[in-house]
């Protein structure tokens, strides 16, 4: 039985825009002697005031159609763990959760609804729930290499996202050949792209590029860039 460590049941609370969804499955989890659960809309208002009034220890939010409201919930309550309920987990979806603050993702179509009941234990023990796929996504993505945004006076991309990865590279001190290693390309795709990027920002040296990106350039998080 998964309890409170001041032996009360742990609570968690189910936000959904399907009035159907949330009926079946808090009825299911009621079953459930080691959980004290409650529903509420998928509105963040409607969620923080359900926090305060049943002291819930985890969220489950079905928000397919609007992911907005878990990275709002995450900045207001960072301590409440969300678990998102998702039919299937791609590979964006899955990296994009966790961005926005999702400790857990749990697909029905994969797994059991017993499971879901360790997934909610397991998250709120401070353990992350994911399955290999969705664990390899994250892999991936932290592997990645991160982009540094360059703007021209009316706030346009100056630059292809693969030339953003290789200014971001530049800008960190990386050499040609150090930079074709870190993205898998050739040293002279590198000295190519780096000709393009010369040009389109009008600078004509590495040194330029560095202090032209240091001074111009936004840093952008890690997104996966085919080759």
């Amino acid at each position: 039985m998964a309890l409170k460590h001041d032996g009360n049941p742990l609570g968690v609370l189910v936000a959904d825009s399907n009035h159907m969804q949330v009926q079946l499955l808090t009825a299911a989890l009621r079953r459930r002697p080691e959980f004290r659960v409650n529903a509420c809309a998928l509105e963040l208002q409607a969620i923080l005031g359900a926090l305060v009034e049943h002291s819930a220890d985890v969220v489950l939010m079905n928000a397919e159609q609007d992911v907005s409201v878990v990275r709002a919930l995450h900045l207001a309550k960072p301590e409440v763990a969300q678990i998102l309920l998702l039919q299937t987990a791609d590979r964006d979806t899955t990296i994009n959760a966790f961005r926005l603050g999702a400790r857990g993702i749990f697909c029905f179509a994969d797994s059991a609804f017993r499971l879901l009941c360790k997934c909610i234990q397991c998250v709120h023990h401070g353990e992350i729930w994911v399955n290999n796929r969705q664990l390899d996504y994250v892999m991936q993505a932290i592997a990645q290499v991160p982009s540094l945004r360059v703007v021209n006076s009316d706030g346009l991309a100056l630059l292809t996202p693969r030339e953003e990865q290789v200014v971001a590279l530049a800008a960190d001190g990386l050499s040609n050949r150090a930079i074709a290693h870190e993205l898998g390309l050739t040293e002279n795709t590198i000295k190519k792209y780096l000709f393009r990027i010369f040009d389109k920002l009008g600078v004509s040296s590495r040194v330029e590029l560095v202090l032209y990106a240091v001074t111009r350039g936004s840093s952008m998080p890690a997104e996966w860039i085919p080759a």
